[in-house]
């Protein structure tokens, strides 16, 4: 039987989800992870849940070609048609981490310690750390993959409390000490800082001025960061 093969993103996820796992992946879009999971032996089963018919039909497709079973598709936003007893690893990744806050908050279960959460936001990463922190979860780990020409933050959390964020560990991360890529992903959101910077500080329009002289905090956090690794 042919084997599925997962682009470097999706490899490392699939790594981080614990053996034996009941695993739900929200916004599964083909349905890859599961799919892989299930083809090996390294999950008992798995919910695959999407907004959208077409992506979760994308996922029916794949787990057929890889005649793979054990999979329940579910067609819902985020984890509205999932309960808290179904699964133990919760997958979303590949989205907005607005998009990710407001999945969260409309199931706000998550947040009882009982489940591990498996985060890997597209976009607004700091505001995705902050929230966690402020709402309930608390960091038990993150990585950083490198695919197709961008760096993307994984993030492990569960139910917990956190204490709260700097504004370094907002915007450079909490538990990426050791990551061979941090460097990297400092220097790089270090950079898109001072590009951001250097336009505001060019504007006439006072609270864009304001706006810089706080990015200029978070660029300073950041740089001392990078020194010490």
């Amino acid at each position: 039987m042919r084997q599925l093969q997962l682009q470097p993103r999706l490899q490392l996820l699939a790594t981080l989800i614990p053996e034996g796992s009941r695993l739900a992946d929200v916004g599964t879009d083909h349905g890859y992870v599961p799919v892989y999971l299930l083809q090996r032996g390294l999950i008992k089963g798995a919910i695959a849940s999407d907004i959208g018919a077409e992506p979760l039909q994308h996922a029916k497709n794949t787990a057929a070609e890889y005649e793979v079973e054990g999979i329940d598709f579910r067609l819902c936003p985020g984890l509205d048609a999932v309960a808290p007893e179904e699964c133990d690893t919760i997958l979303i990744a590949g989205m907005g981490g607005e998009t990710i806050i407001t999945i969260l908050e409309n199931a706000p279960w998550p947040k009882r310690g009982d489940h591990l959460l498996l985060l890997q936001p597209m976009t607004k990463v700091e505001m995705l750390r902050k929230w966690l922190a402020d709402n309930g979860y608390t960091f038990t780990g993150e990585r950083l993959v490198f695919d197709k020409d961008h760096l993307y933050p994984i993030m492990l959390v569960r139910g917990g409390t956190q204490e709260k964020l700097t504004l370094g560990q907002q915007y450079g991360g909490v538990m990426l000490d050791g990551d061979p890529l941090y460097g990297e992903y400092l220097d790089e959101r270090i950079m898109k800082l001072t590009v951001a910077i250097d336009g505001l500080m060019r504007a006439k329009n006072e609270a864009q001025r304001a706006t810089a002289e706080e990015m200029q905090e978070i660029r300073t956090a950041l740089t001392e960061k990078r020194r010490t690794i």
